[in-house]
């Protein structure tokens, strides 16, 4: 049977946060209509500057994303031409530059080169969330495999439900790798040695080794997973989003470089957001409060307090948001 598209993005306007529940169909598969999707929600969001973060979960019970569609994989493989190591190395690279230029891409997607481009698409979307100042938290309202679990290594927090429910990279068990970056962030989340491990065996991690690992951030009661991931969204939310881009953009970006290269990265953002008028403001209101109180406002518990609660060092004068 041919693959069709079936799943959908649901998205609620929560004010400065969207939460999104993903369905996928009767398996809550992750197919091109949800990745065709995405790619628009986030354009959405990072040109719109009253919202701060997305929050990810599944419109199904039990399974936040199941993995890819199979279907869709199998057929855009096989519509594809044997090719080796280096032969796949040259058609990964003329996807990128087709998807870059804009301008063949619609012909070249009616020709087995189409697999290559969907493929490029989603991880230049998964790159723009990395990228964004909004801040992207997957709220794992159960299972995630293959494609389920690359989607939630591309944002930038997860909160797993705690229960029988499991998260990894099974591709190996069906003869290929993962493809969505698996390899790559699941590797920078929990390092080299277990990620592979973890690749090879096939074999997911429980909510408790997914903690333990360093591959979620929190696990907690299923009933209380998206009010917690809205919770986090909300409190990181609150940070500047000039900020948070800056920051996302060097770590992301600048730690997988060389650390010459990782310090050019992390000089750029700094000079972009210490010149930026946000930035002027904060530090001089700082100053005058240092001078006011005699003491460093950040060496006040109650201030830090404060300034971590509303996202800022409290100030005396209007800021502007980014």
């Amino acid at each position: 049977m041919p693959y069709k598209d079936k799943g959908h993005l649901e998205i609620e306007d929560r004010g400065t946060v969207l939460v999104v529940r993903v369905d996928g169909g009767p398996h809550q598969v992750f197919g091109l209509d949800i990745a065709q999707q995405l790619d628009r929600l986030v354009n959405r969001v990072d040109r719109d500057p009253s919202i701060r973060a997305v929050v990810f979960t599944g419109a199904r019970p039990e399974r936040f994303v199941s993995h890819a569609a199979v279907r869709w994989l199998q057929e855009e493989g096989a519509a594809s031409p044997t090719v080796g190591r280096r032969g796949a190395a040259a058609v990964v690279r003329m996807a990128k530059h087709i998807d870059r230029s804009r301008l063949l891409g619609p012909l070249m997607r009616r020709t087995p080169m189409r697999g290559a481009l969907q493929l490029e698409r989603l991880h230049t979307t998964f790159l723009r969330m990395n990228a964004s100042g909004v801040l992207f938290v997957a709220a794992l309202n159960g299972s995630a495999l293959g494609l389920g679990a690359e989607f939630a290594w591309a944002c930038d927090l997860r909160v797993m439900a705690d229960g029988d429910f499991f998260i990894g990279q099974p591709e190996i068990l069906l003869g290929i790798i993962p493809g969505g970056g698996g390899t790559q962030r699941l590797t920078r989340l929990i390092g080299t040695h277990r990620s592979l491990a973890a690749i090879l065996e096939g074999k997911p991690f429980t909510p408790a080794e997914a903690l333990a690992n360093g591959a979620v951030d929190k696990v907690v009661a299923q009933d209380k997973v998206v009010a917690q991931a809205i919770e986090l969204a909300e409190h990181f939310g609150k940070r500047s989003k000039g900020s948070v881009e800056a920051a996302k953009r060097s770590v992301y970006f600048g730690g997988s470089m060389s650390l010459e290269d990782g310090l050019h990265v992390e000089r750029a953002e700094f000079f972009t957001r210490v010149m930026s008028k946000e930035g002027q403001e904060l530090m001089l209101d700082y100053l005058e409060s240092t001078n006011a109180k005699g003491e460093l406002p950040l060496y006040n518990q109650d201030t830090y307090a404060q300034s971590l609660a509303v996202g800022s060092v409290p100030v005396r004068r209007s800021t502007v948001g980014r």
